[in-house]
């Protein structure tokens, strides 16, 4: 442990914050200190529970009820030990098409996620796409962002939300079978609408992340793996259904200029379907890292993405992989540790314990 951090960051919820971050960065670097980094709690884990409260008259003010909102996770984490590299952030959400919204589009709210409302009728209709600061979709976030660094001091870390943009942002404002069809009936103007869903993505990251810096923060969202750098996790879902030749020539592109803006990139994997796009994935230099989300069913065990796993590792690039404690030994011999970042759902502070032990002795 050692490295010199610029940060006067001190969390009585998490004391060992500093030399967690030290394994963090050893990550980044595909180094490792004394053992893998492990996060105790599940990808989407948020997504499995239902806050019953209802005192509002449509869903969307509760999503928008900045104080409930915060002290709502401010309650969630009393009491809670942050073992391993799990750290309590607050990261502002009003779900995955946030900022589609910001671009004029609209979701239905539901109790732990949104749906996108698809506004274009068509791909040329990219001309109508208008962002602003004034959104009320901005705003709010700004609201709930400096609302929350008002309270976090000691206590958690304040993240920046969820921000799908290029590809997956033209997915939601026209919906998915239609921008399929276009990419074939109208490829130009749909190249256009990609364009257009990512030409802002630079200006809301930076602001936010902006807000994080002038407060002391570090720089983190909803995969809760901090930088004192720039974090983000691009990610397009819409690969899943695209072959080699279409990725490369509608969606690459613009993944190629969101990975710009960040020192720290972990890309999400959503699935086998992303996951055929992996070998161009590889070959862009700012991506540090991989989310594998390996799916439900017949995507189980973790086992049979060995092969994936090791092709990653083999680039000298970093994994996220969520794992199940059966899983552990037979995937501690199957792999290298190096570039492993685990996330493992495990709320038993006894078991975390045997867990990071464990990890200690994986060389």
């Amino acid at each position: 442990m050692g490295r010199k951090f610029q940060t006067d960051i001190e969390l009585e919820t998490k004391p060992d914050f500093l030399e967690c971050m030290d394994r963090v960065y050893a990550w980044y670097e595909h180094e490792i200190i004394d053992r893998v980094p492990v996060r105790f709690s599940a990808h989407n884990a948020e997504y499995n529970i239902v806050d019953t409260t209802n005192r509002w008259n449509t869903m969307k003010e509760k999503w928008f009820d900045t104080e409930y909102q915060i002290s709502h996770f401010e309650k969630g984490i009393e009491g809670k030990a942050f073992l391993g590299e799990t750290f309590p952030v607050y990261w502002p959400n009003l779900g995955p098409n946030v900022y589609p919204c910001m671009l004029g589009g609209s979701v239905e709210f539901g109790d732990v996620t949104t749906w996108a409302k698809h506004i274009l009728q068509s791909p040329s209709e990219y001309k109508d796409i208008q962002f602003t600061m004034e959104n009320e979709y901005f705003k709010k976030l700004e609201e709930m962002t400096k609302y929350a660094l008002s309270r976090c001091k000691g206590k958690y870390l304040v993240g920046y939300t969820d921000i799908h943009s290029g590809g997956d942002a033209a997915d939601a404002l026209r919906g998915t079978q239609e921008l399929l069809m276009d990419m074939y009936d109208e490829p130009e103007e749909t190249k256009k609408l990609i364009e257009k869903c990512g030409e802002n993505f630079g200006t809301v990251f930076n602001h936010f992340n902006k807000m994080l810096k002038d407060a002391g923060q570090p720089s983190v969202t909803w995969i809760n793996i901090p930088s004192f750098d720039t974090f983000h996790i691009p990610g397009t879902d819409l690969g899943a259904m695209l072959s080699e030749d279409m990725y490369n020539e509608y969606i690459l592109p613009e993944v190629e200029k969101e990975v710009k803006y960040a020192k720290h990139n972990v890309f999400h994997v959503d699935g086998k379907g992303v996951a055929r796009h992996l070998d161009q994935l590889l070959e862009i230099k700012e991506i540090c890292g991989y989310q594998w989300v390996q799916g439900m069913g017949a995507d189980e065990p973790i086992m049979q993405w060995i092969p994936l796993i090791k092709k990653i590792q083999d680039k000298r690039k970093g994994v996220v992989i969520d794992l199940k404690p059966s899983e552990l030994d037979d995937f501690m011999d199957a792999v290298s540790p190096y570039g492993i970042y685990l996330c493992m759902d495990v709320s038993d502070e006894e078991e975390q314990k045997a867990i990071i032990e464990k990890l200690k002795k994986w060389k």
